[in-house]
């Protein structure tokens, strides 16, 4: 039996050496972060439903997917919910942000993880990744500030190799 494989010969998992091998968030963590955004989106729904009626409801809904993909999808990864616990979603693959369309299919992963009596949300308790279903299609994690702080691309802690802007001023007198 090669070594790496299980006693059936299906080989072992082990996460990429280049994407977010550190520690994960814990559920209590994510449990919070999820109550705190969940108040703030009731506040601005029952806001925009008792103000404009019908079209509120309309307008509460759009907000509610707003929020989370914008932020989730956001350089920060984080909601406020998760800046209040200091946790934020990175890509499992490289340790950055997710982007806003990844942050889309994690909304919708969102809605499956809890239909099934939550069973996605609670997948996280035995998963070696401490990913919920919503985790696992968007290929991203949530993680510890302390471990991936924010500003930072990539696991390594450095900054980008080329940074996207000029690192000298060209107005600048000589």
């Amino acid at each position: 039996m090669a070594t790496g494989q299980d006693p059936l010969g299906a080989a072992s998992y082990s996460p990429p050496a280049s994407g977010a091998s550190g520690p994960r968030a814990g559920f209590w963590q994510r449990f919070g972060a999820v109550i705190v955004d969940g108040i703030i989106i009731l506040v601005v729904e029952l806001i925009l439903i008792a103000a404009l009626k019908n079209v509120g409801r309309l307008l509460a809904f759009i907000f509610s997917i707003a929020y989370i993909v914008y932020f989730e999808g956001g350089p920060t990864g984080q909601t406020i919910g998760k800046r209040a616990l200091g946790i934020r979603v990175v890509s499992f693959d490289t340790g950055g942000p997710i982007g806003y369309g990844r942050a889309a299919i994690r909304y919708v992963g969102k809605i499956i993880s809890g239909v099934f009596i939550f069973l996605g949300y609670l997948w996280m308790l035995w998963d070696p990744e401490k990913q919920c279903w919503h985790d696992k299609m968007a290929s991203d994690v949530v993680v510890p500030v302390s471990a991936y702080p924010v500003g930072v691309t990539g696991v390594s802690g450095a900054p980008p190799a080329d940074p996207p802007y000029p690192t000298s001023d060209p107005f600048a007198a000589d």
